[in-house]
């Protein structure tokens, strides 16, 4: 079987939503799920879900903040934590796992990559070669705004979520369980 690959793109909330949705479907059809978070450190209710349903969460565990207020040695780490994370997702694919994880996942989302390539966190030739070069089964998501041409060409799915109306945009700020 081959895997397709799924955009989840826009400025509307609910991109993570349904690559979490997704991964439940997975794992309801004794799938391998890797979930790899970008940019995000801080505690979110969808881990805690994730974990107990046998998937595998990769991510920092750095807390650096937003990267429009990080200095250039903060923006340094971040880009060498986010490049980790790739390599430890490339690692788990090819069968170098450390600490007993999943071997050969047949689902792996990206969570917030295309922030990460589009703040400059995340080399986007990097992101480019392992999505040519994946195993050819594996089915594969990413989350996040602005999308490069080259990755819209591959795709097989695009879904993009558009914000018309936002409660952040009165000051109601992200609520536990709801937002994050």
């Amino acid at each position: 079987m081959t895997g397709l690959i799924h955009l989840y793109i826009g400025d509307g909330k609910g991109k993570t939503t349904a690559a979490v949705g997704l991964s439940v479907r997975a794992v309801g059809r004794d799938k391998q799920v890797l979930f790899a978070q970008f940019l995000k450190s801080s505690f979110t209710g969808e881990l805690r879900a994730l974990e107990k349903l046998g998937v595998e969460v990769i991510r920092s565990t750095l807390a650096l903040g937003f990267t429009h207020q990080m200095n250039e040695e903060t923006k340094a780490r971040c880009r060498g934590e986010q490049g980790l994370i790739l390599d430890r997702i490339r690692e788990t694919l090819y069968g170098e796992t450390r600490g007993g994880g999943i071997k050969n996942p047949d689902l792996v989302v990206l969570d917030e990559a295309l922030d990460a390539v589009n703040t400059g966190m995340l080399d986007e030739g990097a992101l480019q070669s392992f999505v040519e070069t994946r195993p050819l089964a594996l089915e594969l998501v990413l989350t996040g705004r602005n999308p490069p041409a080259w990755l819209l060409d591959a795709a097989d799915y695009v879904s993009e979520i558009k914000k018309v109306k936002h409660p952040y945009d009165r000051g109601i700020p992200a609520r536990v369980g709801i937002e994050h």
